[in-house]
């Protein structure tokens, strides 16, 4: 039997990766944007926030078409709700939501949907394979 706090993990557990050229002014609007970033992440993902994880890299020499104007990376890790009808919605919400917030126009950034599937997914010293029973 699958433990309870794993019972609907296969459909939770997202870890969003932010690449961006972007610098907030300190380290508390940083902060903020990460706790934000979760948050829409979890709405747009229609996944509980306890399981996302955000990690914000800012990198100043990132280039794109051939400048360092504003731009981002995005790399999600999600466990079975990536699908191409689902990407379109998820871009859509996420593009738009980087032009709001990081003032990137939707040509200056990628994003990049990845399920794993359970077997390539470790957590707490296994896969999520062997915590589901599954291959």
């Amino acid at each position: 039997m699958i433990d309870k706090q794993y019972r609907n993990l296969t459909t939770t557990m997202p870890a969003i990766v932010l690449t961006t050229n972007v610098k907030p002014k300190d380290e508390a609007h940083e902060k903020e944007l990460v706790l934000d970033l979760s948050k829409f992440s979890a709405e747009t993902l229609n996944k509980p926030e306890k399981y996302i994880s955000v990690v914000y890299n800012y990198v100043g020499t990132l280039s794109f078409h051939g400048s360092f104007d504003p731009a981002f990376l995005l790399h999600i890790t999600s466990l079975g709700n990536i699908n191409p009808e689902a990407n379109e919605k998820y871009s859509k919400a996420l593009f738009d939501y980087f032009k709001q917030k990081l003032n990137i126009p939707g040509d200056r950034g990628y994003i990049t949907f990845y399920d794993p599937g359970n077997a390539y997914l470790g957590h707490e010293g296994t896969t999520f394979a062997a915590i589901f029973g599954t291959k």
